[in-house]
């Protein structure tokens, strides 16, 4: 546990600041359990699930044919994890820059809905982060995006840095650590691939991608159109930063308070 300025809503979190505690998790299980439990839940029992009797249990969605599964996380009020059906390790996998592998990115922002579902209701897409960790930053040796809420002193630093993002990267410092930033345009992520721009801005990816975590936060540009915060952050031994962008999410949500937006009803859930 460790204490961070929060700040209020945004615009009436740009006024004021309280202490709230937020709990951070470095993942789903704890580092000395099985760094497989995910593989195994997906591919053992939520995709033989799907086959054989055409429900997902335990995971929330299986779809072979876009090749993910959707599993709702033990930690947090709202995280779900977005996860392969096939054998992926990480974010250092060099299957996920090939042509043909499932746009997991994509896939995880439609999620979006499903975690709001677990709230209660609606919220700007400002308040919501994609992330995935390090090789050195996580717990589980299977890829998997966490969907959840942006911590709240995270969502005031972005709204006040969108102005100087741009195609390039630009140096952020976020929750104590350096982060780079670019930008992306469009509603949705599909056919963004972050981990080829990643890749592309590396100079060994097939050495350095381990070594990276991507986080990905929605956003509106001044300009009024939407789009996305693509965020970077690479290991650093001598100052303990681990690379786990998971750190900007707030499992807890607390920035639901200051968001409430709209009562979701059953048929706005996601399929």
């Amino acid at each position: 546990m460790r204490r961070v300025l929060l700040a209020i809503g945004v615009p009436g979190l740009l006024a004021a600041g309280v202490l709230l505690t937020v709990a951070r998790a470095s993942g789903p299980y704890k580092a000395t359990e099985n760094p497989n439990v995910l593989w195994t839940i997906v591919h053992d029992r939520c995709v033989p699930n799907q086959i054989g009797e055409n429900t997902p249990a335990p995971c929330a969605v299986v779809d072979t044919d876009r090749g993910y599964a959707v599993l709702k996380d033990r930690i947090g009020r709202a995280q779900y994890l977005v996860i392969p059906t096939d054998r992926v390790t990480g974010i250092e996998d060099q299957a996920l820059l090939a042509q043909d592998t499932p746009d997991y990115f994509g896939a995880a922002w439609h999620q979006i809905d499903r975690s709001l579902a677990r709230l209660g209701h609606t919220m700007p897409r400002e308040t919501v982060a994609l992330a995935i960790n390090s090789k050195f930053g996580r717990s589980q040796n299977q890829l998997h995006i966490h969907v959840d809420c942006l911590a709240p002193n995270i969502r005031v630093a972005l709204h006040w840095a969108r102005q100087n993002i741009g195609s390039g990267w630009t140096p952020l410092v976020l929750d104590g650590h350096t982060y780079r930033a670019t930008r992306i345009d469009g509603n949705t992520l599909d056919g963004a691939y972050p981990f080829r721009r990643l890749a592309a801005s590396l100079a060994d990816p097939v050495r350095e991608m381990a070594e990276h975590t991507l986080v990905v936060v929605g956003t509106v540009w001044p300009n009024g159109h939407p789009g996305f915060i693509l965020l970077d952050d690479v290991v650093k031994p001598l100052s303990g930063d681990r690379a786990s962008g998971e750190e900007l999410q707030d499992h807890s949500c607390h920035i639901a308070a200051f968001e409430p937006g709209h009562p979701i009803r059953p048929s706005d859930h996601l399929l």
